[in-house]
């Protein structure tokens, strides 16, 4: 009776741990986001498991389920789409459910495209913020990203191909022209990480065919930025700034 959360891939299949495999090969059930896309990875690695459709749009229902089917005393792997569950993806509601009914969860960990990218991305990595996907409409998305704006943490997004230039561009607006790093295709043939200024990043980017999801790693507000922020605030920078 536990349940357990299995990292995947998120593009290399020979980024798969031993340890993931064989906990997938031992548990009763496997909760997937997409059964169509974990059945392949299953059938690539030779697993015959029953599999039940976890996602956002009937995690409440199948995570009353699952709970039960623990309570029975049955073991669950939960497997997302790429990466970890519950990184922006389905999984915090069944780990709430699961501890808060005093049942064992545990963590296979694997490839993660936040701390790939963030590593990858040349920028200060002893203190970042991961915020995921922004708000798709402009004025919601520059609220959101002027949450962080005066934070001195290294910034890391998600977003689709269909909206990075848009991104960008409220991006740049709300920060300024700072350091940033766009990363896709992370593990694969074509991985790619740009790297330079935002206003850089964006014009090499515009008119070019975007495909897969992104990862977009932006520096934090630098130190002399918010010690004359906070003068203009008629307030002065702490001594832990500098």
């Amino acid at each position: 009776m536990t349940l357990y959360l299995i990292a995947t891939p998120i593009g290399n299949l020979g980024d798969i741990t031993l340890r993931a495999l064989e906990t997938l090969r031992r548990v009763d059930i496997v909760a997937s986001e997409d059964t169509r896309k974990t059945g392949l990875l299953l059938k690539h690695f030779d697993i015959h498991k029953p599999q039940v459709s976890f996602h956002e749009h009937n995690e409440q229902a199948t995570g009353r389920r699952l709970l039960a089917l623990l309570q029975q005393g049955q073991s669950v792997a939960l497997v997302t789409n790429a990466g970890t569950p519950g990184v922006s993806d389905p999984g915090y509601t069944l780990v709430r459910r699961a501890i808060d009914n005093n049942i064992p969860v545990t963590m296979i960990p694997g490839a993660s495209a936040v701390i790939m990218a963030l590593v990858l991305s040349g920028l200060p990595l002893h203190s970042f913020t991961f915020r995921g996907f922004a708000p798709r409409k402009s004025v919601a998305r520059r609220r959101f990203l002027a949450t962080d704006a005066e934070s001195p943490h290294t910034l890391i997004f998600y977003e689709s191909p269909f909206r990075l230039v848009e991104f960008l561009e409220d991006a740049l607006s709300v920060y300024g022209d700072r350091r940033a790093a766009l990363a896709n295709d992370l593990t694969k043939m074509f991985e790619e990480v740009r790297r330079g200024t935002m206003s850089e990043l964006l014009e090499s980017i515009k008119g070019a065919t975007l495909k897969g999801e992104y990862t977009i790693v932006i520096a934090g507000r630098p130190t002399r930025q918010r010690a004359e922020s906070a003068q203009d605030d008629g307030s002065e920078g702490s001594e832990g700034d500098e």
